[in-house]
């Protein structure tokens, strides 16, 4: 693969990509060990690797209808790792004791539905530089 040429916003596009789809990998276990108790947990288990396999294909064939289909699946992503936020800080209000520090870290993590978000925001600056 030759890199010499490479922009900074497409070399950014494909890190985000592979990103997502490690972020799908850690996700799809935290669930599956909770065992898909609430709906809601299938949103990131199902979302990431279409980011992720999206942003990859883009890397490679820069196609306008792909870019429009980016545009909306990166701010949904965003909307969404701000829904799980408010899902895991709910989540660990639930547990016994409520939002101790212990209930903070040992139940939902707190930072990984704010990386959806933050990674979907850097992509979605990768997509609009110029």
């Amino acid at each position: 693969m030759n890199w010499n040429g490479w922009s900074l916003d497409r070399i950014i596009i494909l890190a985000m990509g592979l990103l997502f789809l490690v972020i799908f990998v850690q996700v799809t276990l935290f669930h599956y060990r909770q065992n898909f108790r609430h709906w809601s947990m299938w949103i990131p288990v199902l979302a990431t690797p279409i980011f992720g396999i999206c942003l990859v294909v883009f890397t490679y064939y820069n196609v306008d209808w792909l870019h429009s289909l980016l545009n909306i699946l990166l701010i949904v992503g965003i909307l969404a790792g701000l829904f799980g936020s408010f899902m895991h800080i709910k989540g660990v209000g639930k547990r016994v004791d409520g939002y101790k520090l212990r209930n903070f870290m040992i139940g939902p993590p707190l930072t990984l539905p704010a990386l959806i978000s933050a990674v979907s925001l850097l992509g979605l600056i990768a997509l609009y530089w110029e």
